[in-house]
């Protein structure tokens, strides 16, 4: 199979879609890869690491696209992308279809069989593909909502450890999953007092095991939701509904009655996000205010380190690239129930159950 990697064009985004490393697995299963020259400069990776690995270096998007039956991408087609999408070719990376109707019905008229990252899923319900990426915005959202709560940035000029004789500040997680749990340990590591809220009595638990009770914890009822607002510095909003629109938890009539200067990170921005009030942002201008709460809501937070998040997203998917490239795309959905959770689109229909409900689409398989 023809493999083609090409060099991301969304705003602030240096990821790539695969390593040297993987390149050479790849070319040993008798695959032939082709990278857009420049594509792995972001993550410190140079063309030259690839054509040792013995990938072929292109400088046409256009002839990359037009040679490969399979695309490893990052991040979802922008518009600008469209048109070099070929009828039929398999296309894999994070799609956030569920938030994004243009590119769902490009994908649909173009009959791209679409592999979303995100949801790619395991009997036991984890998701393997998205766990790495989530892990490190989880970590990064309380890093940079730190940052945006000191004075200069508008924030209320708090330092989440306190001092001796100062309080601490409290940063409330929406949602014990992955994002919520990495987030948890920033924020303890930080000196922060920190409260987790779920539906899931189990998740929270398993929170309070995990952290040896170090964290508070409680069922996330609007009433909840609405009492901690009031009182936190911080708020990170880390709901999942994989594959499906995140649902919106706080209201603007909710966020009014935080404090001045308080920061809400939503991490599920790039499914819609969790604040009435959430519109998307990127790494060089990342924050804005609403009501006077500053609003950092970064689709593609994991970008910001990209040489860590290149090496973490190619470890996981490499398999399942192998697994399409050596069997072909039909073979390895029967195969492998978890991978045909990942299949968003393909023939010209949607075949996730969440992406079709977020647009009124038909689904099927």
């Amino acid at each position: 199979m023809i493999i083609g990697i090409p060099k991301e064009i969304k705003e602030d985004e240096y990821r790539v879609g695969m390593t040297p490393s993987g390149v050479i697995s790849l070319i040993e299963a008798g695959h032939q890869v082709i990278i857009e020259r420049g594509a792995g400069l972001g993550s410190a990776i140079l063309d030259s690491e690839y054509t040792a690995a013995g990938a072929t270096i292109v400088s046409s998007k256009k002839r990359l696209f037009s040679e490969s039956e399979l695309i490893l991408k990052v991040k979802e087609p922008l518009p600008a992308e469209y048109p070099f999408l070929q009828k039929g070719q398999i296309l894999c990376c994070y799609l956030h279809l569920s938030a994004d109707l243009p590119l769902t019905q490009e994908l649909i008229k173009r009959k791209i069989s679409a592999i979303g990252y995100e949801t790619v899923m395991c009997s036991d319900g984890t998701l393997p593909l998205l766990k790495p990426m989530s892990e490190i915005a989880g970590r990064l959202a309380v890093q940079n909502g730190a940052y945006a709560l000191q004075r200069p940035q508008g924030g209320r000029g708090i330092l989440l450890s306190g001092v001796p004789g100062v309080e601490r500040a409290l940063v409330v997680m929406l949602g014990a999953g992955t994002v919520g749990t990495n987030s948890a340990k920033i924020a303890i590591g930080m000196g922060a007092r920190v409260v987790v809220l779920d539906l899931n009595v189990q998740r929270l638990g398993i929170i309070e095991q995990t952290f040896d009770g170090r964290v508070e914890t409680a069922v996330a009822s609007r009433d909840t939701i609405e009492g901690y607002l009031t009182q936190a510095d911080m708020v990170v909003g880390a709901v999942l509904l994989a594959g499906a629109k995140a649902p919106k938890l706080v209201t603007r009539a909710m966020l009014k009655k935080m404090k001045q200067g308080a920061v809400v990170v939503d991490v599920s921005i790039d499914q819609g996000g969790c604040f009435e009030t959430s519109r998307p942002t990127r790494h060089s201008d990342p924050t804005y205010q609403v009501d006077g709460i500053i609003h950092y809501c970064v689709p593609n937070i994991p970008g910001a380190v990209p040489r860590t998040s290149t090496y973490a997203l190619s470890h996981v998917t490499l398999p399942y690239i192998v697994k399409i490239a050596n069997q072909g795309l039909s073979a390895a959905l029967q195969s492998d129930a978890s991978l045909q959770h990942g299949l968003n689109t393909h023939n010209g229909e949607v075949t996730c159950l969440a992406v079709g409900y977020a647009h009124g689409l038909a689904h099927g398989l």
